[in-house]
């Protein structure tokens, strides 16, 4: 029999707090981390709110030194690893380290490092480019730098795939330790794109919202588009023998992951959610759970019209009837949309939503579109005792990633 992969260990950094119990609790609240954006001056751009994430000093994570050679999204994954390996109770030794994997995803990696450095190239000179430049942008130096800082020599590497790259970068996790590959992951995404240049591209791909009130609004008739977030979430995932031979504090089993693409276009899902319905069906026959077992699913629910339409159409592609009786919600209503690193954060309030019997809600959800007809919590959070959870995340390119998570007993 195939041993279960456990989850014994989660951090986060987020809009919502700088770890999981303040994140869990602001999202419960349906408290928004969205506001003006700070990180540069917005006055030139159509955009001028975002999801930071607030009161985040490095060096409260990290050596100072350091951090100051690291880009934004790598300080975030450091930050959510050492959560994650503190709440596993995980101890790193010469005779594990070499069996512990880092998967630490990151869609498009160091976007500040690099814009710095073309501006730097352009008024400065080339010599004036700074030499950390490479090791800050690239997009698996989230997993670099947290091996590097923890001691951790198994395989260390980053998933692209756009905003599914977290939940691909922990399925591969799952799969890696069912076959035996390594005995225990630290498994998750960091993200750092809001920049002038971040926030300006992906305003010109008629993504993003241009409110400045009570955005973004997931499944509402009224919604106008994303609101651009950012932080880390990372898990500790270990096999269920070696998890219990330790003494470790299971907190759920990680029993399932599916991933299809759309093959259709490079920024807009298939409108009739055909490959994010099948990514949801593999996760669930890789979980071997049945689709009446669902009490929850965390949307990729971004607030752009072609995303949350075609999410719904795939959800009850693969639930059929079911599909009105599962309580559905975007927390992204909250974190805004912290691109790849997102479905890392998801996994951790489906977990939490699990452990506690209370589901987060969408907030800013006012007016029913009668294409989007599901039950999407709206506004405010539901007590409900559930066993299996599923989180959805679907990104450019027709990349369709879901993760199932088992309340464990």
């Amino acid at each position: 029999m195939q041993d279960r992969i456990v989850i014994t260990g989660m951090g986060t950094v987020n809009p919502l707090g700088l770890s999981v119990a303040e994140s869990w609790k602001n999202v419960i609240a349906g408290n928004s981390g969205v506001r003006p954006i700070t990180l540069f001056d917005s006055t030139l751009l159509h955009v001028h709110i975002a999801a930071e994430v607030h009161g985040f000093a490095a060096e409260n994570f990290m050596d100072a030194k350091e951090a100051r050679r690291r880009d934004r999204f790598e300080q975030y994954a450091i930050a959510a690893s050492r959560e994650a390996l503190a709440s596993s109770g995980l101890v790193v030794t010469e005779n594990n380290a070499g069996r512990i994997g880092v998967i630490i995803s990151s869609a498009i990696g160091g976007l500040q490092s690099l814009q710095d450095a073309v501006v730097t190239n352009h008024t400065e000179g080339p010599r004036r480019v700074s030499p950390f430049m490479i090791p800050m942008l690239m997009s698996n130096g989230g997993a670099g730098m947290a091996a590097i800082e923890f001691g951790l020599k198994g395989p260390s590497f980053s998933v692209a795939s756009a905003c599914a790259s977290g939940s691909d970068g922990i399925g591969t996790a799952l799969m890696m330790l069912r076959t035996g590959m390594i005995d225990v992951a630290l498994a998750g995404a960091a993200e750092a794109t809001i920049t002038s240049t971040g926030v300006a591209a992906f305003d010109r791909v008629g993504a993003m919202s241009r409110r400045t009130d009570a955005v973004p609004q997931p499944f509402d008739k009224n919604r106008d588009g994303l609101v651009m977030g950012e932080g880390g979430a990372v898990l500790v995932l270990e096999r269920e023998t070696d998890a219990k031979a330790r003494g470790a504090t299971i907190l759920a089993e990680l029993a399932g992951y599916g991933s299809t693409a759309d093959a259709h276009h490079v920024t807009a899902p298939h409108e009739h959610g055909a490959g994010g319905a099948a990514a949801i069906l593999m996760a669930l026959n890789s979980a071997k759970a049945n689709l009446d077992e669902v009490g929850y699913i965390n949307a990729h629910g971004t607030g752009t019209t072609l995303n949350d339409q075609s999410e719904t159409r795939a959800i009850k592609a693969a639930f059929g009837d079911l599909a009105y009786k599962v309580p559905v919600s975007s927390t992204k209503s909250m974190t805004g949309h912290m691109m790849g690193a997102t479905g890392a954060l998801e996994i951790i309030f489906c977990v939490n939503a699990i452990r506690d019997g209370i589901l987060p809600p969408t907030i800013n959800y006012e007016t029913p579109d009668p294409e989007c007809d599901l039950d999407y919590i709206p506004n405010k959070a539901r007590e409900a005792k559930i066993s299996l959870a599923i989180s959805n995340a679907f990104g450019f390119g027709g990349h369709n990633a879901v993760l199932a998570v088992r309340k464990y007993s």
